[in-house]
């Protein structure tokens, strides 16, 4: 078998993702679940990174004898996010992520599947047939829209959150967006999350993190950030290394306000700001990591 090795930088700077080990034995891959009409043209040529050497596993949605695989994405998508309230309901996978978009992740051989996992993802001995090869781990969404070279990061999960600690893969969900962003050759992504909540620490790394909206009453939630960030491989790295983002702190300084994730006037203020052209405002990976989810975030906007 012809291994591919794991990148110098993983090697080094992530020594708790001991799943990478699984990559490099066969029995975890990256997937690409994808009609054929929305393949991307060379893959991975924007931006230039050597973290993912491995050929994926292709799914096609429209193939029936696929159904499990698929069954096992709803499993994990909607245990993940039925807390929340937010689950997504299959027609709108299939409308609104499938159809138009492309839909990435990581699998393990499902004979490879620690009996944490399996319970998790409800797998029995009798869903471990050639037919249930793969089961998903990590499920990332993301839509083109029509500003050119922009996305939409619909959806992201992984298997940890269904896991205890001991259990779970280390930097699953930050390498599953990382694969999808270097795949499908993403300019700018925007992306929707709640102030407060966990995903914020992640989502700050992969580009300069800009505010669009910092209340939303039209999603479900209103104490909801729309974020843009035009994705930046070396701002990855940060994610593991915690060290400063040089190119952030060059380019922006404090503006002198702030968000406080608990006050909803806070987060009223700062959209108002936006919505009558001031700005643009940004925040900082470094902050976010550093603070509590309950502290309140320095605001940033460009120097000059």
């Amino acid at each position: 078998m012809n291994l591919k090795a794991i990148s110098p930088f993983l090697k080094t700077h992530a020594p708790k993702a001991h799943w990478l080990q699984y990559l490099e034995s066969g029995d975890i891959k990256p997937y690409v679940y994808v009609r054929s009409e929305n393949h991307i043209l060379h893959p991975g040529s924007r931006h230039k990174l050597d973290w993912f050497p491995w050929r994926p596993i292709y799914i096609d949605p429209f193939n029936l004898d696929e159904i499990e695989f698929a069954e096992k994405i709803y499993h994990l998508e909607n245990t993940a996010f039925g807390p929340s309230a937010m689950p997504i309901p299959r027609w709108v996978f299939y409308d609104c992520g499938v159809m138009p978009g492309f839909v990435a992740g990581f699998a393990m051989r499902t004979s490879q599947l620690s009996p944490a996992m399996c319970k998790a993802m409800n797998i029995r001995e009798e869903g471990m047939g050639p037919r249930h090869e793969w089961t998903p781990l990590s499920l990332f969404i993301i839509i083109p829209t029509m500003k050119r070279g922009e996305w939409v990061a619909h959806n992201l999960c992984a298997v940890n959150s269904l896991l205890e600690e001991k259990d779970r893969f280390y930097a699953l969900g930050f390498l599953s967006k990382a694969f999808g962003l270097w795949y499908a050759n993403v300019k700018s992504c925007c992306g929707m999350t709640q102030w407060g909540n966990t995903a914020l620490k992640l989502h700050s790394h992969y580009g300069h993190l800009q505010v669009l909206t910092a209340y939303t009453p039209v999603h479900s939630h209103a104490k909801t950030i729309t974020y843009r960030s035009q994705v930046n491989v070396k701002s990855w790295e940060s994610f593991f290394t915690r060290q400063e983002d040089i190119q952030f702190l060059e380019k922006y300084e404090p503006s002198g306000l702030m968000i406080d994730p608990l006050q909803e006037n806070s987060m009223i203020d700062l959209h108002r700001r936006i919505q009558k052209g001031e700005g643009p405002y940004f925040l900082g990976a470094m902050d976010i990591a550093s603070k509590k989810l309950t502290d309140s975030l320095v605001v940033y906007q460009s120097k000059g």
